[in-house]
C-alpha cells in the first residue's frame, strides 16, 4: 500500500504519532533509523512561536537524518494559527505541517485548543482555512472521535477539513472524555474514510502487526499512526513496515539490541539537550525500553536515580545484561 502527501509517497505508511515529551529529535532520529517513513514532532504552541519563546523555538529544530518530518502546532484562533504555520514553513525545518485538534490535556483544552476545537466546528474550520491560505507545504490535521459519546462529530469536522484544503486527516478513535482509556473505535474511522476523498490515517490501539492488519481491514485507512505502542519500542516501525511490504513478521529485539538503542538514545539526548537534562529525560524512556522484564522494578528505581552515561551503563550491566 502507498500513501501520498504532497511530493512524498510512502510505500509503508506507518507513522510516528506526535507525543508531548516523547517525540523529540532524539527519538525521531531513532524511529527514522528503524524504518519509520514519517515522524510527527511533539506539538508546539502557536503562542510560543508568536512570542518567540526560546523553548518553543528549540522544539522547532530538526536534523537532516530525520527528514521528512511533520511539525505539529496548536492554536485557538485563525490569526495565531496562520502566523505560526507560516513561521514553520519559512523556518524550513519540516516538510509537512500538522494541526492538533486531538490533545485532551486539561491545560490545553482550557485554552480552547486541542480537542476543545471538536466542540467548536466553526472556529475549527476558520483555523484550518487560515492555515491552508498561509502555507503551501502539505498540511494535515489530527482529531478525535468527538468531545464525548454524546457529541461524536468527527465525520462532520473531517468533511469540513477536506473542504478547507487539508491534505490528510489522522483520526484517533477515542473521544476527549476517554482520554486514553477504553477501546479505540475503528468503525468511526471507517466512516470518516468513506465520507472524505483525502487520505485518512488511523490511530488508536495498534500495538502489533496483527493489530495493523485488522485496523487497515476494518477502516480502509490509507495509513496508520503509532503512539503509545512506540514508547520504548522503536522496533515497531521496522516490524510493521516490513510486514506491510512482505507479509513477514520480524522478531523483536534481543536484550543486547535493546541495550544498544538505550545508550544511543541517551547519547542523542545528551547531544541535543546537554549532560544535565539529557540523562534526566532519558529516565522515562529507559523504563519504557525495559518494561515487562525480570528485575523491572529494581531497574526503574535505579534508572530514576541515574545522572550520567556511566550510571545508565551500570544499571544495564547490573540488571539487564548479566546473562547476555
Amino acid at each position: 500500500m502507498t500513501m501520498t502527501l504532497g511530493s512524498f509517497t510512502f510505500d509503508a505508511p506507518v507513522f510516528l504519532a506526535p507525543m508531548a515529551g516523547v517525540t523529540d529529535t532524539a527519538y525521531r532520529v531513532i524511529a527514522h533509523d528503524m524504518g519509520c517513513p514519517l515522524c510527527y514532532a511533539e506539538m508546539v504552541s502557536s503562542q510560543g512561536i508568536h512570542y518567540r519563546n526560546e523553548h518553543t523555538l528549540a522544539m522547532l529544530q530538526s536534523e537532516p537524518e530525520e527528514r521528512p518530518l511533520a511539525m505539529q502546532i496548536f492554536a485557538n484562533s485563525a490569526e495565531m494559527a496562520a502566523e505560526a504555520a507560516k513561521f514553520v514553513e519559512n523556518l524550513g525545518t519540516a516538510d509537512i505541517l500538522d494541526f492538533n485538534m486531538g490533545c485532551p490535556a486539561p491545560k490545553v483544552v482550557k485554552n480552547a485548543e486541542g480537542s476543545a476545537l471538536m466542540r467548536d466546528p466553526k472556529r475549527a474550520y476558520e483555523i484550518l482555512c487560515a492555515i491552508r491560505k498561509a502555507v503551501n507545504m502539505p498540511f494535515t490535521v489530527k482529531m478525535r472521535k468527538g468531545w464525548d459519546d454524546e457529541h461524536v462529530n468527527v465525520i462532520e469536522i473531517a468533511k469540513m477539513a477536506e473542504d478547507a484544503g487539508v491534505d490528510a486527516i489522522a483520526v484517533h478513535g477515542r473521544t476527549r472524555a476517554q482520554f486514553y482509556s477504553g477501546k479505540a473505535d475503528w468503525e468511526i474511522i471507517r466512516q470518516v474514510k468513506e465520507a472524505v476523498h483525502i487520505p485518512v490515517i488511523a490511530n488508536g490501539d495498534v500495538r502489533t502487526c496483527d493489530d495493523l492488519e485488522r485496523i487497515l481491514d476494518v477502516t480502509g485507512a490509507d495509513g496508520v499512526m503509532i503512539g503509545r505502542a512506540a514508547q520504548g519500542n522503536p522496533w515497531i516501525f521496522r516490524q510493521m513496515t516490513h510486514f506491510l511490504r512482505t507479509g513477514e513478521k520480524l522478531p523483536g529485539p534481543t536484550k543486547a539490541e535493546r541495550a544498544d538503542v538505550i545508550m544511543r538514545h541517551l547519547e542523542l539526548l545528551i547531544r541535543y539537550k546537554g549532560t544535565y537534562v539529557g540523562p534526566r529525560e532519558m529516565r522515562k524512556h529507559a523504563t519504557w525500553y525495559t518494561r515487562g522484564i525480570v528485575h523491572g522494578a529494581q531497574m526503574r528505581e535505579a534508572f530514576n536515580r541515574a545522572e550520567t552515561r556511566k550510571d545508565f551503563e551500570h544499571v544495564l550491566q547490573t540488571y539487564f545484561l548479566q546473562d547476555v
